[in-house]
Order: structure tokens, then sequence, then C-alpha cells
């Protein structure tokens, strides 16, 4: 794999910080914990994230400016009824990170079967939605007459 050193632009370059963060953050991303998101109406959206063995209190969404962050821990617990020959199920702390488009909301979110549902929607502000603009038309056009001193 190829990678790029970035530093050079750093240097020469004013108001591309994040930009260039996020260039810098294409490494593998993680594949723990699986999700899907899904378009479920025209600016309704889905995050599913799979979290089998978490408990809503494990859990943590957190949405500030145009990242989510879903965050997960798990409590250790000492079970006294035996020992674990094979732990196949991961209970390991994870953090997942998801960039958000502009106007993008957090609706809710559930715990439902082991997948964490976070539902969004997309409001764009009235102001900010296109427009219809109606042509004043006239017969007949404008003149405007001037005065010249002699």
């Amino acid at each position: 794999m190829r990678t790029f050193d970035l530093a050079p632009l750093y240097r020469s370059t004013v108001g591309f910080d994040r930009l260039f963060s996020m260039l810098d953050g294409f490494d593998a991303a993680p594949g723990y914990p699986p999700y899907n998101i899904e378009r479920t109406g025209e600016n309704d959206y889905r995050i599913s994230v799979a979290v089998a063995g978490f408990a809503e209190s494990e859990l943590s969404i957190e949405s500030k400016e145009n990242t989510l962050t879903i965050k997960g821990e798990k409590q250790v617990q000492q079970d006294n009824n035996g020992e674990v020959l094979y732990q196949g199920i991961a209970a390991r702390a994870f953090e997942r990170q998801f960039q958000l488009a502009d106007y993008v909301q957090v609706k809710g979110a559930n715990l439902e079967n082991g997948l964490l549902h976070v539902e969004l929607v997309r409001e764009i502000p009235e102001a900010k939605k296109p427009r219809q603009i109606a042509i004043n038309g006239q017969s007949k056009p404008k003149v405007v007459e001037s005065k010249v001193a002699a």
C-alpha cells in the first residue's frame, strides 16, 4: 500500500487543515463493530450498529457539530458460575465515528435484538431550500427619458 506524506502541504496552505486531517484518517478503518447505513425515506436515514452483549448503560451516543460518535464500554463482570473455555463474543470497548452532512440531525436511538439503531433526519432550513422566482412580464419596455443640457 502506498502512503503519502502530506507534511509539505501543511506548510504551504492555509485553511485546509480539515481536508488534510480527513485524508490522513483514511487508514484502514477498524471493522468492529460492524454497521449498516440505510435510507428509510427521502430525508430519513438509519445507522444500525451490531452491539451484541452490550446493555444500554454501556453505550453512549454523542452528536457534536457534524460528527456522530457511538461508544461502547463493557463492564467487567465476575461470574462465579464457571470458567469460560472459549469467548467468541467480543466484549471489547469501541468508538465509531460518522461524519454527518450539513443539516442532518439525530432524531433518536433504540437498542433492539443486539442492534443499536440511530435515526437521522435531514432538515434543510427554508432559507436554504430552492424557491421559484416570479418573472414580472411587461408588454412594453419602460423608457427612461433623459434631459440633455444645451
